[in-house]
């Protein structure tokens, strides 16, 4: 491990100015590039305090055994300069984008005498055209049978076309229509040509020109009475509006677009591009990263729209491109953008409509993708053997520990305080055996004091199983409180999880001292900074950012959140929907609502007698005699008051059975 102060250059040597720079380690290999807009201030940031420095940037430092720059007039040069780099050298401290799967694209060669239309993966060739990508390569295959019929492009391979010519006879698509059939002279090169064209600027968005056309076409010929060309023009446009159909509409403006969006955690990151052309969504593609140097979502998004844009010219570059963030040289990668096409690109975030909604949808595309890498990673078996071997030999543990529960809490502010417990067996969730808490000893804001009681709970109920089982002897410990819940929690795990730091592994661990369990391992993982953390122990364990270990725990850590929050979400959407009639035993919300319904208002129903109440099918007298005692108590202090206009509001309009009852 270097010292940075051993190749920190000297004062006055950097100069203040835009460039591009690069550490490199010991054996002369590039591991980190970089740009800014002032060389002089950006390398200095690198040689504080290395107690200073993010985690990820402390180790490129160290790692690190020399620095070199070179400087540029402007900050796009700077930009290109990056990309190029990272390109060349690839550096093992720069955030590297990967494919999450292998996105076809429907391609034409127009490199080739005879363009072909075909479904493409991999590195983009020159000379050919692509749309896309897809998510699926038989939604190409739909899409090029129906634009078939009116662009008749060859599909074949050169070996089908190169035997077709041969033999003086085309395929079966030149018999039945679907091919112009150059391989037998049907059509010359220029004309295959030019249909490869036309299919090329309907695929690219231009599609008003033709639909036009063939309706002009297809009326000339009912005019003249040519009934069975009018029928196939027919069907061809409506061939054409079946595929245009296959790309939802989602902007009414025809606008060009690209959406990015990034989700992304404290290891990983999985950026969705939705490619919008004349307001259609014609492709989608993904990818995930390891967040393996300090970057923001910003800065993501940065490095996202260099790998997409990299190698593209001309109009593969929209006119726009949405994101999340605006990058820290923005007007720079602007500038960038517009050289790669040739004209002005706009790069903003979207503020309202249409398209912010849109990059509402993407961002959930990108959440789910970086959730399905997640779990494809946990669902191989032999990964989560590893994954558990790693947990055991990092906490000492005596064997895997092949039952894991995990304990989190939530609340909003100290309100509707709960906690969750997930389960998860040979590094599997196990949903069925998920629970959840309410917190009853205290009220307000205490996470450690909840975790204890938490903890305490889950194991007095597993001791009241063993009592039961005869399996523990109640001399042992405190004797269980015997409420109902039979089997529920009778199977001990090897390892407690904690989403938490020192504190709140503390806790847990004498939650289970008090109660005699000795046999139940417990430790904690910081969200920050993600160190797992062990009783008793002033540092915690760094378990390496690669470890199948650490990504099994962090998978179990954000289920129980997920879990948590879930819960207390519903708790308090509970509570602020809750009226006098939910105080009612035994009225359930169909009741409910036929008693507001009836009534037109809760206020009216307020004003109803126990005999008019009576009234609604369904509501006997005990019940009624109940809801009029519920609104008698709800009576509310004054009537409510319009604060812009100081008038009193009448409550007249038909309320929610539940949440409208605190209305006068």
């Amino acid at each position: 491990m270097a010292d940075p102060s051993s190749y920190r250059p000297k004062p006055g040597q950097v100069p203040d100015s835009p460039g591009v720079y690069r550490f490199r380690d010991e054996h002369r290999r590039v591991i980190y590039v970089g740009k800014a807009k002032s060389l002089r201030q950006r390398l200095a940031s690198y040689f504080q305090d290395i107690a200073g420095l993010h985690p990820r940037t402390a180790t490129m430092v160290t790692t690190a055994a020399s620095v070199e720059w070179t400087v540029v007039s402007t900050e796009v040069e700077a930009l290109q300069l990056e990309y190029s780099w990272i390109k060349e050298y690839d550096p093992r401290f720069n955030v590297k984008y990967r494919d999450d799967k292998s996105y076809p694209s429907l391609a034409v060669t127009m490199n080739e005498e005879y363009p072909r239309v075909q479904v493409m993966r991999g590195p983009k060739k020159r000379g050919v055209r692509y749309f896309g990508p897809y998510g699926h390569a038989w939604a190409i295959r739909e899409t090029v049978d129906l634009m078939l019929r009116v662009f008749p492009v060859r599909t074949c391979s050169a070996g089908v076309f190169k035997r077709s010519a041969q033999i003086g006879r085309p395929c079966l698509l030149g018999y039945i229509g679907k091919c112009s059939a150059p391989c037998v002279g049907r059509v010359t090169p220029e004309e295959h040509r030019e249909l490869a064209e036309d299919f090329c600027d309907f695929m690219a968005g231009r599609t008003g020109t033709y639909l036009s056309r063939l309706e002009r076409e297809m009326h000339e010929a009912a005019e003249e009475m040519e009934y069975e060309k009018a029928a196939r023009l027919r069907d061809d446009i409506g061939a054409l509006r079946r595929a245009m159909e296959k790309n939802a509409v989602v902007f009414t403006d025809a606008t060009d677009a690209d959406l990015v969006a990034v989700a992304e955690d404290e290891l990983e990151a999985a950026v969705q591009i939705f490619h919008v052309r004349g307001g259609r969504v014609r492709g989608q593609r993904g990818w995930v990263t390891d967040k393996v140097e300090a970057v923001d979502t910003a800065g993501l998004v940065e490095h996202a729209l260099q790998q997409l844009y990299g190698e593209e010219t001309g109009e593969s570059v929209p006119k726009e491109v949405l994101v999340p963030a605006l990058p820290e040289d923005a007007p720079a990668l602007s500038q960038w953008l517009a050289a790669r096409r040739g004209s002005g690109v706009s790069l903003r975030i979207p503020q309202r409509g249409d398209k912010k909604a849109l990059m509402e949808t993407v961002h959930r595309n990108a959440q789910q993708s970086l959730a399905l890498h997640k779990t494809k990673r946990a669902s191989d078996l032999t990964t989560r053997s590893r994954a558990l071997e790693e947990i055991a030999e990092a906490l000492d543990l005596d064997s895997a520990p092949l039952r894991i529960e995990c304990f989190d809490i939530s609340h909003l502010q100290g309100d509707d305080v709960v906690a969750s417990m997930v389960v998860f067996e040979d590094g599997l969730a196990r949903k069925s055996e998920y629970r959840r808490f309410q917190i009853k000893t205290f009220e307000g804001q205490d996470d450690v004091r909840s975790m204890h009681e938490v903890v305490s709970r889950r194991f007095r109920r597993y001791l009241q199983e063993k009592l039961k089982t005869g399996e523990w002897d109640a001399e042992e410990g405190a004797e269980p409180e015997d409420d109902g819940r039979a089997k529920r929690f009778a199977y001990p795990p090897q390892l407690v999880v904690v989403d938490g730091g020192q504190p709140q592994v503390a806790a847990a661990k004498r939650a289970l001292e008090e109660l005699g369990v000795d046999d139940v391992a417990v430790c904690g993982l910081a969200k920050r900074l993600e160190e797992v953390w062990l009783p008793g122990e002033d540092d915690p364990v760094v378990l390496p950012r690669t470890s199948e270990g650490l990504y099994l725990l962090q998978r179990v850590r954000d289920e129980a959140h997920r879990f948590a929050i879930q819960y207390q979400r519903n708790k308090r959407g509970k509570r602020l929907k809750a009226g006098p009639l939910d105080e009612v035993p035994g009225l359930g919300e169909s009741r409910k609502q036929a008693l507001v319904k009836h009534f037109g208002s809760v206020k009216r129903l307020r004003q109803a007698t126990i005999d008019q109440i009576c009234e609604v099918p369904g509501i006997g007298r005990k019940t009624a005699e109940a809801v009029a005692v519920a609104l008698a108590r709800s009576v509310p202090a004054g009537p409510a008051v319009n604060t812009a206009t100081g008038e009193i509001i009448e409550d007249e309009n038909p309320a929610p059975a539940g949440g409208a009852a605190s209305q006068p």
